[in-house]
């Protein structure tokens, strides 16, 4: 079963921050509106790379960080790929570096 939750929005500062947690595509998030996106690109209990970066093309927010990758699950290249596959227009701040 697809995980349904949409994640979270906040504001500071006039900026709008979207982190989306444990969540996958949905006709909910497919309509969020923010100025940065926190993005999970791991693919287990989440959305994987490709589906992350369909979401941000879809949201077209500034910036779009990935996360959940790195330690459990997902790699540093899920975060590579996800960066390939964004719209020219949307930054992306791969934060892990290694």
């Amino acid at each position: 079963m697809k995980n349904q939750w949409v994640g979270y929005i906040i504001e500071i500062n006039n900026i709008k921050y979207y982190i989306a947690g444990d969540t996958d595509i949905t006709p909910e998030n497919k309509n969020i509106k923010c100025d940065v996106a926190f993005i999970p690109v791991g693919g287990t209990y989440t959305m994987d790379y490709k589906e992350a970066a369909e979401l941000i093309n879809i949201i077209k927010p500034e910036i779009a960080v990935p996360i959940h990758y790195g330690k459990i699950v997902g790699t540093k290249q899920d975060a590579l790929n996800f960066e390939k596959l964004l719209d020219e227009k949307i930054k992306c701040a791969i934060l892990i570096k290694d």
